[in-house]
């Protein structure tokens, strides 16, 4: 598995053996107290970490976007923080702390569709930096803001007109002029000017020009532009692009393309929306550029598949490039088969070779130069394929998990019920899978999951099924809890940390 671009990392899939990591927990943000009641607002529903790794961000069901900078002295990716301004001790592990919040969208209603408009924010990207400023980009179901948050300086008066010192005992300018009243003549002039007696010094108060200085700073996010009016259906994602200037918005059925400084227009690229409603068999759930090549993205489908397209064929690009999708065993089709295919969300991994996917079932790995079929797949939810009737009662067969690849591409990890997270190891030969549970007691230890034996799957090459846990219960015994689930979670870029939000909390995990 060679090629496929200059100065790219070796495949995720390739290569020795890698030791399974320790993961220990680090830090927790927003963790109720016994008996709490937790507020639906404050429910987090996107993570993200920017380019360097030392910003975090995280949106909420209300709207709101807090941000987390990294706080330990750490040499990130060849760049060194200047240490004159740190006024914090060094840290054995990577450490966060609140850094500022915003409320990015309001509750609206759409009056033309009779149609209420939650201010929830669906994802968070980070944009390039410029100037000590930071930039990103948060969506709700219609609405893209682009942001800029920026340390200003508080302007302040130290010194004000009246000298407190020579005012008299009210300090009232007004009460010491009128207790010194004074007969004035016709033109104005006083009989007694105060200037020709120095003693009368203290009826009147010195006059000073005010002085306004720039002492203390403050965090001020505004909102650079609005990219409104473009989507029929809810938008499920955005994805900024290699080249700085452009970035992608995706619905159901389209995906428009932007630049970051036009926010009254966007164009089309691909539109999936059958001439007549009642053939469609597909919807769009998540799309994604490529990180290096400009002209490439990719694209979910609710039927499983992958579709790779490049922008330099055509305009609107209709017909993909690639199309990566895994073949039915025969005789397994049932009514749950399409419901469970769905992918709910695909990442690139940083190289550019692979892309990860997670269905309701597992993650799959795909090597963008094989089509055949996935190089790799880990299984997350086999346990709960007898209850899948149950799950489409209680509309959890529709939770939407998101997934996450390391830096390095040596290891993928996803969420899953009762708070827990999974990490597996992505080379041949490793047998790491992971589980660890963020919740309440966040120093629970982990428990490495034995590997399982793989399974064929006919004329697929090289396909690898491990980590299936059947026994219904989690790491400790417990059954597991559909009420509580572990939707979002990112990766470090460039370190072994993991950053998972389970209901209103953060938790940061790290190895």
């Amino acid at each position: 598995m060679n090629g496929g671009g200059e100065g790219l990392a070796a495949p995720a899939t390739s290569g020795a053996a890698v030791s399974p990591l320790e993961w220990k927990f680090s830090q927790v943000f927003g963790e109720r107290t016994a008996g709490e009641e937790v507020q639906e607002v404050d429910i987090i529903s996107a993570i993200e970490f920017d380019r360097t790794g030392d910003h975090l961000a995280t949106g909420d069901r209300g709207g709101r976007v807090v941000l987390f900078e990294r706080t330990d002295i750490k040499d990130h990716g060849g760049h060194r923080r200047d240490l004159e301004r740190m006024d914090y001790s060094i840290s054995r592990h990577p450490e966060f702390r609140y850094k500022t919040e915003f409320q990015s969208h309001e509750p609206e209603f759409d009056y033309l569709k009779s149609l209420e408009i939650e201010e929830k924010i669906n994802k968070i990207r980070w944009c390039q930096t410029a100037n000590g400023a930071l930039f990103l980009l948060s969506t709700n179901d219609k609405t893209i803001k682009y942001w800029k948050v920026q340390e200003k300086k508080v302007k302040k008066v130290c010194e004000m007109n009246v000298d407190a010192s020579k005012s008299m005992e009210n300090g009232s300018v007004a009460s010491s002029m009128s207790a010194s009243s004074k007969p004035y003549l016709a033109n104005g002039a006083c009989k007694e000017s105060p200037i020709s007696s120095p003693s009368n010094d203290t009826s009147f108060p010195s006059l000073h020009l005010p002085v306004v200085t720039s002492q203390e700073t403050s965090l001020v996010a505004r909102c650079r532009r609005v990219y409104t009016h473009a989507h029929d259906y809810h938008i499920n994602s955005i994805s900024n692009n290699s080249d700085g200037e452009t970035f992608i918005s995706a619905d159901d059925l389209r995906i428009n393309l932007w630049n970051l400084e036009i926010s009254n227009q966007s164009f089309n690229i691909v539109d999936v929306k059958p001439a007549n409603m009642e053939d469609l068999t597909e919807v769009i759930t998540c799309a994604e550029f490529h990180p290096t090549h400009c002209n490439m993205l990719a694209y979910s489908s609710s039927k499983g598949s992958i579709r790779l397209i490049d922008l330099r064929q055509s305009a609107l690009c209709d017909t993909h490039s690639k199309l990566f999708e895994e073949q039915e065993a025969p005789g397994s089709r049932s009514f749950f088969t399409e419901i469970i295919a769905s992918i709910s969300d695909i990442k690139f991994a940083k190289n550019g070779r692979h892309i990860l996917s997670r269905d309701y079932m597992s993650l799959k790995l795909w090597d963008i130069n094989m089509d055949s079929g996935p190089v790799a797949t880990f299984q997350v939810h086999e346990y709960l394929r007898p209850k899948l009737c149950d799950l489409y009662e209680n509309d959890s067969i529709f939770d939407k998990f998101e997934c996450c690849l390391s830096g390095d591409g040596h290891r993928v990890a996803t969420g899953s019920y009762s708070n827990l997270f999974r990490v597996f190891g992505c080379s041949e030969v490793s047998t790491e899978a992971t589980t660890l549970e963020a919740s309440k007691n966040p120093m629970r230890r982990q428990v490495q999951m034995p590997a399982r034996p793989s399974r064929s799957l006919g004329s697929l090459p090289r396909v690898l099924r491990r980590g299936a846990d059947n026994s219904g219960a989690d790491a400790n015994g417990n059954s597991f809890d559909f009420t509580t689930k572990l939707l979002h979670l990112a990766w470090h870029p460039s370190e072994n940390s993991i950053a998972c939000a389970a209901s209103n909390s953060l938790y940061m995990y790290y190895a």
